[in-house]
């Protein structure tokens, strides 16, 4: 296996400025096992930040609609079962019942226009994934 795999998701364009957008993705331990991987990409101007879907406070995802991240104000991310809020570039609860514990950070880079995850092994997708 490659030490530092990268993976495209998205083309960068596919999520628009200042919006978020999850992807569930099949992530391969270092025992060759699959396990579901739930992420969050947030795009805000040329910047993206990766954060996995996981509440702090509970383990549940936050979207409570399919790719509803943001809070009203669309400023931080907020968990859709308990309103915790967390700052965009630091993943920080700073309002909430998880108050003091962070999101969990994903590599993300942008190379050749596509949004990518780094540094996990990934299942990829082939046209049978969809049966």
């Amino acid at each position: 296996m490659k030490p530092n795999p990268v993976y495209a998701i998205c083309s960068f364009n596919d999520i628009p400025s200042r919006q978020a957008m999850g992807f569930h993705l099949m992530v391969v331990d270092d025992h060759g096992n699959h396990r579901p991987w739930s992420i969050i990409v947030v795009r805000w101007g040329k910047k993206v930040l990766g954060y996995a879907n996981k509440c702090p406070h509970r383990g549940v995802n936050l979207d409570w609609e399919p790719n509803e991240f943001l809070d009203p104000d669309g400023i931080r991310l907020m968990c859709g079962k308990h309103g915790s809020t967390f700052e965009l570039g630091t993943g920080r609860c700073v309002e909430g019942p998880c108050q003091g514990r962070a999101l969990t950070p994903i590599a993300l880079a942008v190379l050749d226009g596509d949004i990518c995850v780094v540094g996990v092994h990934l299942v990829e997708d082939d046209a049978s994934a969809n049966n």
